[in-house]
């Protein structure tokens, strides 16, 4: 099942991923950088030569203070923006817990381990979870990627493609949707790509004021046979505005099915809570799904990971 003959991703299945797309050692005992190990000077000048208009997009949404997004449930802790002002100047302090579903930020390999540290689980490349600490980890930490990801983004819009505003919880981004999306547009998937997934989550959200979020995610989404995908073609990342779906065919055994096998298996960083509105409009408008797109990570020495405000270019 899976990918090949276009069925949900089994149990079994899902516990293979865990064996069949482990890249440790792949890169080199020392390797820190996972999937973005994908991204080669080449691909960096090709992703540079789709640059035609001069033209750039924010995919980030706004840092997720409690006047941005007022819902608990879903922020339960706001970010802090206080102003100074006057009398000459002004000033501002921004404090901000930038995991969770709703600010835009990268997640560093440090971030998931393989399971319990307690019973025996890793970080990628097989390292040892006492490697994070109260003061920043030791390793796997975004720090290492303080001279930015630059290289080809591809917007995958699903809902484009299935008529809709947004996804149905109930109807999940499959393996086989990114691939039937990328011969829709004539995309030919590239060593290195940024993978970007949209569901649609801004209208999700307008059109569903009243939903309950809750945890493990419920919202529609993306299903773990896109693990597959990425993994078949070669992707340095995957971006997403909604993370895993809510609705799952089968009881997996893991809060976020998607996390868990590819930041700490794979390698492979996450771009979460990106907000892909403007770039599907801008997109829709030239006809083209492929761009230059930038992200450049706060050095955060140790961190698990950074907000960001990735960049395509047109």
């Amino acid at each position: 099942m899976g990918l090949s003959d276009r069925k949900p991703t089994t149990l079994e299945e899902y516990a293979d991923y865990k064996v069949r797309f482990n890249n440790w050692g792949r890169w080199g005992d020392d390797d820190q950088f996972g999937t973005l190990n994908h991204i080669d000077p080449e691909g960096i000048k090709h992703a540079a030569g789709l640059v035609q208009d001069g033209r750039t997009v924010s995919c980030s949404n706004p840092l997720a203070t409690s006047a941005v997004v007022p819902d608990e449930r879903r922020n339960g802790r706001p970010a802090d923006h206080i102003m100074s002002v006057g009398p000459s100047a002004s000033g501002d302090y921004v404090g901000v817990s930038y995991h969770g579903f709703v600010n835009t930020h990268i997640d560093a390999l440090c971030h998931i381990f393989t399971g319990d540290a307690n019973e025996g689980g890793r970080l990628y490349n097989d390292r040892d979870p006492a490697l994070v600490t109260e003061t920043g980890a030791l390793t796997n930490s975004v720090d290492n990627w303080r001279d930015g990801i630059v290289t080809r983004g591809v917007l995958y819009d699903i809902p484009r493609m299935r008529g809709q505003d947004y996804l149905e919880t109930d109807n999940p981004v499959e393996g086989w949707d990114l691939e039937d999306w990328a011969k829709s547009v004539g995309i030919e998937p590239r060593d290195g790509d940024i993978v970007l997934v949209r569901s649609g989550s801004d209208k999700f959200w307008a059109a569903n004021p009243d939903f309950e979020f809750s945890f493990p995610p419920n919202t529609p989404g993306n299903a773990p046979s896109i693990i597959e995908y990425l993994y078949d073609t070669n992707a340095s990342m995957l971006g997403w505005d909604l993370q895993e779906s809510g609705h799952q065919h089968y009881e997996y055994p893991a809060r976020i099915v998607i996390h868990e096998v590819v930041i700490p298996h794979m390698g492979m960083p996450l771009l979460d809570n990106a907000n892909f509105e403007r770039l599907a409009e801008v997109c829709a408008e030239t006809g083209r799904y492929e761009f230059l797109l930038t992200i450049a990570p706060l050095v955060v020495n140790g961190g698990t990971g950074s907000p960001v405000n990735p960049i395509a270019t047109f």
